[in-house]
């Protein structure tokens, strides 16, 4: 028998069930439905390497990655209705299955790129069956630790963790569902960027890059970045925040950098960690990167910790309750194993906790006893502790950001804090245990690496689950689907990087991978003991005082660490959200311009992401660096700050027009 959908979510999706009330999902858990099928699941594993490739390349680039479950979505729905044409039907579920497989790679990416690339710079670059293991260890241990949770923090804490992605990604579906197209936002988006990359990085017409320097302002210099990509990632964060990480920007660009050409000017020797060079006789890229980036990495690390701070309640609350719900997830299967089974609804049905205990003992054995995974560091007795830093950090910070993810979304997962707070516990351990060499060095990042994997897949799986309970999925099916989506799309993620690594190098213009560097110098500081600690300190101090004046620290932080010509772009894009959404007071209107910017920003980091990993790949298969069909095609730094400055006008009009088209009612 079937039970007629509704046209929307439930009234409770949004607030607190009262006493003995019940959610109704969307499909009823009576309902037999397909859901998870070959061709979701191998939808879900194209987008999946698509987009985590996109991350890859965006988050060593800027040092941030966007959430992709809703572009995901959009574009399962866009293909699931082509295929219909064919006579090759699809349900909502089949659908949420597909997002729930491709949504895993970003986070997967976040870990993997936020420090694996500080192995190459120290030299000790890992391999791809090391990278491989490591990434799908770190995926399986969060998603794995997700599951006993998932009653608690899904079901029971229902309306009082809203889960703003999950929630959000569950509407998308249904207004799909109901009626609309707007996958087409996200291809136009991927096109574009293409196209405009192209143009900047490959046959170079036109150049990537504009700068003016500023008057009477010694070594003062603000610069854009020509990026489509980022233009769409301050258009998903919106004016606020793109606000506060360009003041950290200027802060660097017009204050630290020429305060400090000053001062060089009365220095007769170096000043360190420079050992060569005097102040002044360097340039504004050169005082950046040997002076203003341990300001942004005490600033970045200061903040990072603040904001872990912040959360202990929510984190000790978080871990106690975590610690419960497991132990009672095991007592009340050991109960049922020896009475009668109980067979729970469909909606409420999770793997087995069987599955999660002895998933786990096989990672953290795979660890131990894989030689090469840690490095060269020690032998089994050394990868055996190292495994279970792994196991203790991860369980500790899966539990807490799979809550915090509930309260403020996963952009606002403090995973570098939570990975930061693994590096220091690690190479605290480490330091006492004598490693203190380049192989301890790399073990700790690996370390942090499978944590910080671990944690950020957390908070994408409990806000898929999420998407799933107000839906009316079935919980084991959507965690089978992410840990296929881990193991099927974390080959692709670290061949991405490797690409990336062998065509432009991490620490370069092209990709600094700023978040790989600042673990980089916690380690060295930690282990060496020879941090710049002035420049640090002065970093720190920058961070509590925007704690202090109430400017969110850790963004602002991050405009310190990162050039402000990364940031800039992402202003542009943060002000036109903010200019489309204010000529409109009518609200539909304007949540349609919102959502129609978003898609289109989510297709612009799509498409310039996968680009440049394009790009990577000829460069490799052709030995050489991709030096561009049109190279010196330009006459003059001028005419090229010119055209590039017309090309991306143009981009920036054409998204404001395509967004100010007839809206539909």
């Amino acid at each position: 028998m079937t039970t007629e959908i509704k046209k929307g979510l439930d009234a409770k999706a949004y607030v607190p069930l009262k006493e003995g009330e019940t959610y109704k999902p969307y499909v009823p858990a009576e309902e037999d439905m397909a859901e998870f099928t070959f061709k979701a699941v191998g939808l879900g594993i194209v987008f999946g390497v698509i987009f985590g490739a996109a991350n890859a390349y965006l988050g060593l680039r800027a040092g941030l990655t966007i959430s992709t479950s809703i572009p995901v979505a959009v574009m399962a729905v866009a293909v699931f209705k082509i295929l219909s044409k064919f006579g090759i039907g699809s349900t909502i579920l089949e659908t949420n299955i597909a997002q729930t497989t491709g949504s895993a790679s970003s986070s997967l990416a976040s870990g993997v790129i936020f420090t694996l690339p500080a192995l190459f710079m120290w030299g000790v670059a890992p391999d791809l069956l090391q990278m491989t293991i490591l990434a799908m260890s770190g995926g399986v241990i969060g998603i794995l630790f997700m599951i006993p949770l998932r009653k608690f923090l899904i079901e029971r804490e229902h309306g009082k963790l809203p889960y703003p992605e999950g929630t959000a990604c569950a509407e998308v579906l249904v207004a799909n569902e109901v009626g609309g197209n707007k996958a087409k936002y996200i291809f136009y988006g991927m096109g574009v960027a293409a196209l405009f990359k192209t143009l900047t990085s490959w046959i170079k017409v036109i150049p990537d890059y504009a700068a003016v320097k500023i008057p009477f302002l010694k070594k003062g210099v603000i610069g854009v970045d020509l990026s489509a990509a980022l233009f769409g990632v301050g258009y998903i964060l919106g004016p606020r925040i793109a606000w506060v990480m360009v003041g950290g920007g200027l802060l660097s660009a017009i204050i630290i950098i020429p305060a400090i050409a000053y001062w060089g000017d009365t220095q007769t020797t170096p000043f360190f960690p420079e050992t060569v060079k005097l102040i002044a006789d360097m340039s504004t890229g050169e005082i950046w990167s040997r002076y203003v980036r341990y300001i942004g990495a005490g600033a970045v690390a200061t903040a990072g910790i603040i904001t872990l701070m912040k959360s202990i309640p929510v984190m000790i609350q978080s871990f106690k309750v975590g610690a419960k719900t497991i132990v009672k997830s095991v007592e009340e299967e050991v109960h049922e194993d020896k009475q009668h089974k109980v067979v729970e609804p469909r909606t409420h049905q999770d793997l087995p906790i069987k599955v999660v205990f002895f998933g786990i003992l096989a990672v953290i054995l795979m660890l131990t006893l894989v030689p090469g995974v840690f490095g060269a560091v020690g032998g089994i007795d050394t990868r055996l502790l190292a495994a279970i830093c792994v196991a203790v950090f991860a369980f500790f910070f899966v539990t807490v950001a799979a809550r915090i993810v509930g309260l403020v979304g996963v952009t606002s997962n403090p995973t570098s804090g939570m990975t930061i707070a693994a590096l220091l516990g690690t190479a605290t351990i480490f330091l006492a245990m004598g490693w203190t060499d380049t192989s301890g060095k790399a073990a700790t990042l690996i370390v942090g690496c499978v944590v910080a994997i671990a944690a950020s897949i957390s908070g994408d799986t409990s806000q898929d689950l999420k998407s799933g309970y107000l839906l009316g999925a079935t919980p084991r099916k959507q965690q089978m689907a992410e840990l296929i989506g881990v193991l099927t799309s974390a080959t692709f993620v670290c061949l991405s990087v490797l690409l990336l690594a062998e065509t432009f190098g991490f620490g370069s213009k092209e990709l600094p991978a700023p978040q790989a560097t600042l673990m980089k110098l916690v380690i060295d500081g930690v282990l060496e003991q020879s941090l710049p600690w002035v420049l640090v300190a002065i970093g720190v101090g920058i961070a509590i005082v925007c704690e202090l004046v109430k400017i969110p620290s850790l963004p602002f932080a991050v405009g310190v660490y990162l050039p402000l010509s990364t940031m800039t772009p992402i202003l542009i894009g943060g002000l036109i959200r903010h200019w489309v959404e204010s000529k409109t007071k009518k609200e539909d209107v304007k949540e349609s311009r919102r959502e129609k910017g978003i898609l289109l920003g989510s297709g612009f980091v799509g498409g310039e992401g996968l680009l440049g990993v394009a790009i990577a790949g000829m460069a490799f298969v052709e030995g050489r660096k991709p030096d561009g069909i049109g190279t010196g095609w330009i006459g003059s730094d001028m005419m090229a700050m010119i055209l590039g400055a017309i090309s991306f006008s143009l981009l920036v009009v054409w998204f404001v027009k395509l967004l100010k088209k007839r809206d539909e009612a």
